[in-house]
């Protein structure tokens, strides 16, 4: 009985996932499609020559590119701080965890005037830098809950090990910390790619709309109804996040699976 509703399940959130995609797929040639008609009337391809044009293309290769960035800063930072919170007890915890998790809990709109103001100031307004700071902030608390919660699985029993045998911090790093926490890793790495890559306020705000990025040129399309148009971009979008993602998990576990000497940890 349990089974036969687990089944049930996973086939109703599938269909759930793959309907709405195949009618994406649908709009992407569409033309016209006016309700209540079962297929559409008029197809049109007018819209990949748009979508693929040359400042499309570089647009779409910028906003990968920052986004891989701001995933490689985030993993830096989590990666120790994850740490702290998972193993560690020390005077004001609760304040610092409550610190990681704020710009999840207080909202960012409720803040952006303070945080475009306190850019300007700063230097940091307009330009591509101030957008990689910016998109770090919401991404750290997912970050470290995912590679804390491995930390709390794994702990710290073989680094400890690791170091009584004389292998430096670098090593034990490298060779018992990291293959231990990589599920944690590519998870975190997965989420704060697909958070940064579909980032529009807080890109548009300190942004100002001189450094563009794909979720700018596709959202305003959504909103106007253009629904080949939106759709195409929406494609584009799903299908370059599920890549992207694909590769980071296996440039990951290529580097650490490939090590002889670590490969019996993984």
């Amino acid at each position: 009985m349990k089974k036969n509703i687990s089944k049930l399940i996973l086939d109703i959130s599938l269909i759930s996932i793959i309907i709405p995609i195949f009618i994406l797929g649908i709009w992407c040639c569409t033309k016209s499609w006016p309700y209540p008609e079962l297929l559409p009337k008029n197809y049109s391809s007018v819209g990949f020559e748009y979508i693929f044009n040359v400042s499309n293309l570089k647009i779409l290769i910028n906003s990968i590119l920052i986004s891989l960035i701001i995933v490689f800063i985030t993993i830096i930072i989590s990666i120790p701080a994850s740490k702290a919170v998972a193993l560690y007890e020390f005077k004001g915890k609760k304040i610092f965890e409550l610190l990681i998790l704020s710009p999840i809990i207080i909202p960012m709109v409720s803040v952006a005037m303070g945080i475009h103001i306190t850019f300007i100031k700063l230097g940091l307004a307009n330009s591509v830098l101030g957008i990689i700071i910016i998109n770090i902030v919401p991404c750290i608390p997912y970050a470290v809950r995912i590679i804390g919660d491995v930390y709390k699985l794994v702990g710290n029993k073989l680094e400890i090990q690791a170091e009584l045998l004389g292998a430096n911090k670098f090593n034990v790093f490298r060779y018992v910390t990291l293959p231990l926490i990589l599920p944690g890793v590519i998870g975190a790495s997965s989420m704060c790619f697909i958070i940064s890559f579909s980032q529009y306020f807080l890109t548009m705000l300190i942004g100002g709309g001189r450094i563009v990025t794909y979720p700018m040129i596709m959202f305003p399309y959504i909103q106007s109804g253009d629904r080949n148009i939106a759709a195409l971009y929406s494609m584009v979008f799903l299908v370059v996040s599920i890549i992207v993602l694909i590769l980071i998990e296996k440039r990951i576990k290529k580097y650490y699976i490939g090590n002889e000497d670590i490969s019996y940890l993984i």
